[in-house]
């Protein structure tokens, strides 16, 4: 089958080296590796702008990698999922059966299921496995290494794009086209490592780094910087016929199907202003939000992605160009048994499906006895539930995994519901809980939940509603373990919890201290390379 990401210019990391690298190197004519002269022409360049979004950004553009975890989607968007208890793992690649495990699991009974590794809680895991000596196995180091890649590699592209010559171009649409897609990806970048890690990096160098790291508030502060960059690049671009072609260019063949047909620069903006909200409202706890912060959110959700705008997503091909069918998302490699599928849906993400709701119904077989895995591991992992590939048939429901090659659209950046639940939650918190409550049903008609529009509700049971909608709602997605950061539920614990035990019994209202880091210190395999200079913001969570 057709591969149809450029291969010729895609490895920007390649390029990189090459720019520091002797004159007697670059001499050398590789057709299949990027040189300057290779990018430095307006197909070039943009080739060089696609693959290392799709590649170096999101596959190949790290030092490690394990086949268990697989690549950004599922491997740095899985430990994501795992600590937020929407999946769990019983494979011990990368400590991915130790990274989501809690600290205490307290049962029907009373009886307490510690957290079963020798050193009994998440937090000393992590300050023990955070090594360079781990090399791959530290699940800290691929989130800092995909997303730094990625921000490297715009870098990179930024300044070809800038010494470029563009044909019929004489506006500037085709080149600002690219250096938007440039800006709009670096602030993605940003917005994650600020998202995830206690301190980060700002660089806007090619082939070069620094020591001086920052607190992860400057790093957001830097993603909002790039969005507003590309948003302004926007607004002078306007959708015209050169826009449309570079963008169309951009952007993988096999993506442009459903949501992920190129945006016009309008649809664009709003989902910088989708990210822009986010990175306010998964960066504060709830209990610390202020009214300026719920009106923030407020202005950009109402300026946000809508139902019907077109978005960034990812898609499946025979050749796995950019993910593959059965293993490249965190849905895919949670669908089918428990037993042979690496991650396993979790009883609590199950038990917050409202009841009667279709999503439930279309996508998930509850099995005939538990599935139970290794009791050393503790018991939060065992599970009733199994996702199915494909639905099982209800018309108009969101279909949240297929198999089927191309069948299945990954979201990679802001989404309509991810907004909306947004704004729904910034009503809530502002007084408006009808008007919340209203952004709440909107959701589940546009996937199809076939659930009665909520009314009457008083604010706690308002808050609860959207709990569970943004766990289910968003499943897959990467961001519910931002909630959990947010609400607390890491450090405060969750009760009323269905929990399968080792024998197999189901209890209905235990109690899970999870204990999690909120923020992980910065990787220790970049530490040991560019240990922090003189001045430098704390890289280490005081936690």
């Amino acid at each position: 089958m057709k591969r149809y990401i450029i291969r010729t210019t895609v490895l920007s990391f390649a390029l990189v080296s090459l720019l520091g690298a002797c004159k007697e190197q670059l001499d050398v004519k590789n057709p299949n590796q990027p040189t300057p002269a290779s990018a430095s022409t307006e197909s070039g360049v943009i080739g060089l702008a696609q693959g290392s979004v799709y590649i170096n950004g999101f596959r190949d553009g790290i030092k490690y990698s394990d086949g268990i975890p697989g690549y950004f989607w599922t491997g740095a968007v899985g430990f994501h999922e795992l600590m937020a208890d929407v999946v769990g793992e019983e494979a011990a690649n990368v400590y991915g059966n130790q990274i989501g495990m809690p600290d205490v699991v307290t049962l029907d009974d009373g009886s307490k299921v510690l957290n079963p590794s020798a050193i009994n809680t998440q937090i000393a895991l992590i300050r023990t496995i955070n090594t360079n000596a781990n090399a791959g196995a530290n699940p800290l180091f691929y989130e800092w290494g995909y997303m730094y890649n990625l921000n490297n590699s715009m870098n990179n592209v930024i300044d070809i794009a800038n010494s470029t010559t563009f044909s019929n171009d004489a506006s500037g649409v085709k080149k600002n086209t690219v250096l938007a897609w440039a800006y709009w990806w670096k602030g993605f970048a940003y917005s994650r490592i600020g998202s995830m890690y206690y301190a980060g990096i700002i660089n806007d160098k090619t082939a070069a780094t620094n020591a001086n790291y920052v607190a992860k508030e400057k790093i957001i502060d830097e993603a909002t910087k790039n969005l507003d960059k590309a948003a302004a690049l926007l607004t002078t671009i306007g959708t015209d016929a050169n826009y449309t072609a570079t963008l169309t260019a951009l952007i993988p063949t096999f993506n442009q199907v459903g949501k992920g047909l190129p945006p016009t620069t309008d649809m664009w903006k709003r989902s910088i202003n989708t990210l822009k909200a986010r990175n306010i409202l998964v960066n504060t706890t709830t209990a610390a939000m202020t009214a300026a912060q719920w009106g923030q959110i407020l202005t950009l959700t109402n300026d946000g992605v809508k139902s019907t705008d077109n978005i960034f997503t990812g898609r499946s091909t025979e050749n796995a160009d950019f993910i593959s069918a059965v293993n490249g998302s965190m849905a895919a490699k949670s669908t089918g048994t428990p037993g042979t599928v690496t991650y396993k849906i979790s009883e609590r993400l199950i038990q917050d499906f409202p009841a009667g709701d279709k999503r439930l119904a279309n996508n998930f077989t509850q099995l005939a006895a538990p599935s139970l895995f290794n009791s050393d591991r503790g018991n939060s992992f065992n599970t009733r539930w199994q996702l199915v590939s494909g639905g099982k048939g209800i018309a108009g429901t969101v279909v949240l995994s297929n198999l089927t090659v191309g069948a299945y659209e990954l979201t990679l950046a802001s989404t309509y519901e991810e907004n909306e639940l947004m704004k729904a939650e910034a009503k809530i918190y502002t007084g408006d809980i009808a008007g919340g409550l209203a952004s709440i049903d909107a959701v589940r008609t546009f996937q199809g939940a076939g659930l009665a529009p909520l009314s009457g509700l008083d604010l706690a049971a308002a808050k609860e509603e959207l709990r569970k909608e943004r766990r289910v709602g968003l499943v897959f997605r990467g961001l519910s373990f931002y909630d959990a950061r947010r609400w607390e539920v890491i450090t405060k614990g969750r009760t009323g919890a269905v929990v399968v035990d080792k024998a197999g019994k189901v209890n209905t209202n235990a109690t899970i201290t999870y204990n999690f880091l909120d923020y992980w210190d910065v990787p220790d395999n970049e530490l040991a390379y560019n240990p922090a200079a003189s001045g430098s913001a704390p890289v280490k969570n005081p936690k």
